[in-house]
């Protein structure tokens, strides 16, 4: 299996080549050369299987030559070995429709941790091929940094340094990250969004100076390796839901469109989900992209829900890219287009193949407090605001028989504030958590310009080596 970018002239990579580069060289994101396909006998095959053996069958597609089936089961064996709940990622029932995946009892409580754990050993295998020292430079909503904090911590040639918008994150988010005192973690926050984040983290890869300093590697879902790790979820649970035989539908809350263009993925191998649902708040580029063709960002808004407070979703040029036909050069002139205008106009044809494949629903805050109070009376089940965005997305969407998943992508405890407002309840952080409250923060605060971001990491992280 090969890698080339969706921005057409960057080289074409392996998959340990794609994971340690991260971002590819002309700005663009790694995508598989082609989809994998699984038949309906191999998905068939996934029943009863444990979540380490599924995503063997899953992964392994992906990875060609760049890891051995030992090297890759124990990875994902240690990978999960330390989340708190036996079936990994269990599937709850909320009724004869509606089901919740939940995907937060790793150590950070959030979905990040299903694939950042993994990425943490691919790293280090692949790194202790050679000699290279890793700079990891991401930017966070909220979970995406504390899962690669979590995983990242004490390894071996990896430097981390995380930004995150100050004030714009839960309190327990900021802990998450704030507390690991790892010498080889550095935690930044910005004065500006998530945006602002992620823009200087892409600034700084296609910086030619400085990244030819640095060995520079990326955590968030730029990184293919990320959304490649967040496919075998949706086939533990479609299977146990009926698959081949039968469709599943899901509905997830999105933000940066990673963890729903994971299940894009997974249909193009062939796994039968009848409709992805994207559910947004009112931060809502993805719904107005999807549902009248406008992707045009506007200003980020805060709410309950702030890891989906994001107004430039990177994944979306990946859905973009295979839209225009994998035509990487057309799929660089729409990005230009829209980093120098902020506002992209898709076309109608491009438009109509993902409404095939894709709702969207606009959740704002009545609505998504209306779904958490529903969730906790009517099923029992306490949720976090961004699950609850993505259940009332799901209701609104559900028709027929066809089971519907809402992708639980956070403990209640992270949003305890939010939660009790909404239906009285104020949830306790589990045990892996306790504690966190009264532990000793370390970060920097710093301007969102990229002078002084790179100039704080340049003080920090070990230089390139020499070829």
């Amino acid at each position: 299996m090969c890698y080339l970018s969706t921005r057409g002239s960057a080289p074409e990579l392996d998959f340990e080549g794609a994971t340690l580069a991260g971002l590819a060289s002309d700005g663009g994101l790694y995508v598989p050369a082609a989809w994998p396909r699984l038949s309906p006998a191999d998905i068939a095959g996934l029943a009863g299987l444990s979540y380490v053996e599924t995503a063997m069958r899953v992964c392994t597609p992906f990875i060609g030559q760049s890891l051995g089936e030992a090297e890759l089961r124990a990875i994902l064996t240690a990978a999960y070995a330390s989340f708190g709940h036996a079936a990994t990622v269990p599937l709850k029932a909320l009724d004869e429709r509606h089901w919740l995946l939940e995907l937060f009892h790793g150590p950070t409580l959030a979905f990040k941790d299903v694939a950042m754990q993994a990425l943490g050993g691919l790293f280090e295998t692949f790194l202790g091929r050679t000699a290279r020292q890793l700079t990891i430079i991401g930017a966070t909503s909220g979970d995406t940094g504390s899962a690669a904090i979590h995983a990242l911590a004490g390894r071996d040639r990896v430097q981390v340094f995380m930004l995150h918008p100050r004030g714009r994150v839960s309190e327990v988010q900021r802990r998450q990250m704030t507390t690991v005192l790892s010498p080889n973690i550095h935690n930044i926050a910005i004065d500006g969004t998530f945006d602002d984040a992620q823009a200087l983290v892409k600034a700084m890869f296609n910086d030619r100076g400085f990244a030819a300093r640095f060995d520079l590697g990326a955590v968030n879902s730029i990184n293919w390796a990320r959304l490649m790790l967040q496919i075998p979820y949706y086939f533990h649970a479609a299977v146990r839901l009926g698959a081949p035989e039968r469709a599943v539908s899901f509905a997830v809350p999105t933000g940066n469109f990673g963890d729903v263009f994971a299940g894009y993925a997974a249909r193009a191998m062939g796994l039968p989900i009848e409709r992805l649902v994207v559910a947004t708040n009112e931060n809502d580029i993805l719904h107005r992209a999807l549902s009248a063709g406008d992707y045009s960002a506007g200003q980020v808004a805060p709410t309950d829900s702030p890891s989906m407070d994001i107004q430039v979703s990177s994944n979306f040029e990946r859905l973009l890219f295979d839209l225009a036909g994998r035509d990487g050069t057309a799929c660089a002139g729409m990005m230009a287009g829209f980093e120098a205008r902020k506002a992209l106009a898709i076309p109608g044809d491009q438009q109509a193949a993902a409404a095939a494949i894709f709702a969207s629903e606009r959740v704002d805050a009545d609505a998504m407090r209306q779904a958490l109070r529903w969730a906790a009376t009517q099923c029992g089940e306490v949720i976090d605001p961004h699950t609850a965005v993505g259940l009332a997305a799901a209701r609104r969407q559900a028709t027929g028989t066809t089971p519907m998943v809402t992708l639980a992508t956070a403990h209640p405890a992270k949003f305890p504030d939010a939660v009790e407002r909404a239906c009285g309840i104020r949830p306790a952080l589990p045990a892996q958590a306790r504690g966190l409250m009264d532990r000793e923060e370390r970060y920097s605060t710093l301007p969102a310009e990229l002078a002084a971001i790179e100039a704080f990491i340049a003080d920090r992280a070990a230089p390139r080596l020499a070829a």
